[in-house]
């Protein structure tokens, strides 16, 4: 099956005001998901991420790399990474990304959750380094996982769950005014991969 047939249209804005949330669904087969979950585990430059809170030096379990176009710094958590290359596996997907969305990205963050006790708190991705306002591309691979929103003030929540090969975006006024987090669980045992792709603009 080619990558490029059959691609779902989005769904509706998953949040209610003050941003836009779209959920594709799944992009590809089973097999084709758990091929590309195979290359990613073994083929990315996996680095175990870093963050300077209350100026202590903290490293995660969850390891992260770093892709684009160029050499792009990107600083969040007080610390600097320096994309990579692209591989050809990530030229594909963002590929398939780029049209089901008919956004343009130049780089990419991903992140290896080993299993559902690797979670990400909440935060918001409004880094200066990043496009104000720019869309999110978020790809996932692996382990299906809930993945959450909070309005940061009405406090009101969101959720979906990310299967195996299906894209989510976030758009819009989505940073600005919502946070986001993937939970952790004790349920899931197994690895998933995400790729979100970004826009930088300040190199």
């Amino acid at each position: 099956m080619d990558l490029f047939d059959d691609i779902p249209g989005q769904l509706g804005n998953l949040l209610h005001k003050d941003g836009e949330v779209n959920y594709y669904g799944t992009l590809m087969s089973l097999v084709e998901a758990n091929r590309h979950l195979d290359k990613l585990l073994n083929n990315i430059e996996w680095k175990k991420d870093e963050a300077i809170i209350f100026g202590k030096r903290i490293v995660t379990k969850r390891k992260i790399a770093w892709y684009g176009d160029q050499a792009y710094e990107y600083t969040y958590s007080n610390t600097t990474k320096q994309a990579s290359p692209w591989t050809e596996e990530l030229i594909t997907l963002k590929t398939l990304v780029e049209q089901v969305t008919n956004e343009s990205f130049n780089s990419c963050l991903l992140n290896l959750y080993h299993d559902g006790s690797e979670g990400m708190s909440w935060h918001s991705d409004g880094e200066i380094d990043l496009k104000k306002n720019g869309a999110i591309a978020s790809l996932s691979f692996g382990a299906e996982r809930k993945f959450s929103f909070k309005h940061k003030w009405s406090k009101q929540t969101v959720s979906q769950f990310l299967q195996n090969g299906s894209l989510l975006l976030m758009k819009g006024t989505t940073q600005t005014h919502w946070l986001h987090s993937l939970p952790p669980t004790k349920m899931i045992n197994k690895p998933r991969v995400n790729l979100t792709f970004r826009t930088i603009v300040n190199n």
